[in-house]
């Protein structure tokens, strides 16, 4: 059987690490767990990566290119800013229910131990969700009793990040889109009053 080349390799080591989070429970994932669910020895696996925290790194960018393209185009769209909101949101819980490893890595639990920088990388993912949300409320026509479109674009984060964290809690038998609809219907007429689109 022919050796995977080294692109296919370095997929195949964080498809790997991503399942092996999706199985976490509160265990660290070693570098030696990792090479041996892979079936290449530790040596191999930093021929692919320089460390593990680059191996998380390289996870990170994944999530953030799946998320962040997807967004940029529904931002791009000729419809309501309120109707790209719920769809942006949408997006992120649909993300997590399809990818149960890479939303353990989002609630940062799975993190423990790992180099700092890994949590100030999470961090900056949040942040740059909260900056598209809050772009996208500016555009909204807000309930004029509101607060600024900061203060509501942290809520919707929170409501979001909440809907992840319960069905990590839950190891997914509550799924983040449970309900989600029904929610939606109802943070969206605080927020845009009830005309708007859902």
């Amino acid at each position: 059987m022919a050796r995977p080349r080294r692109g296919e390799r370095r997929q195949e080591i964080l498809e790997t690490l991503a399942r092996l989070l999706e199985e976490a429970s509160g265990v660290p994932i070693t570098t030696a767990h990792l090479a041996s669910a892979v079936g290449v020895s530790e040596a191999a696996l930093y021929r692919h990566f320089p460390s593990k925290a680059r191996m998380f790194e390289a996870l990170f960018e994944f999530v953030e290119e799946s998320l962040f393209t997807r967004i940029n185009r529904i931002a791009a769209e000729p419809v309501a800013a309120s109707l790209k909101i719920g769809q942006v949101l949408r997006l992120w819980l649909a993300f997590a229910d399809k990818n149960h490893g890479l939303a353990n890595l989002l609630q940062g639990v799975v993190l423990a131990g790992e180099h700092e920088r890994l949590r100030d990388r999470l961090a900056q993912l949040y942040e740059r969700m909260e900056t598209h949300l809050r772009t996208l409320l500016r555009d909204a026509h807000l309930a004029p009793h509101l607060p600024a479109p900061a203060v509501c674009a942290q809520l919707l984060l929170a409501t979001a990040d909440g809907r992840v964290a319960q069905a990590v809690r839950t190891r997914f038998r509550i799924s983040p889109l449970a309900d989600w609809d029904a929610q939606w219907a109802i943070l969206s007429a605080a927020l845009f009053g009830s005309g708007a689109p859902i």
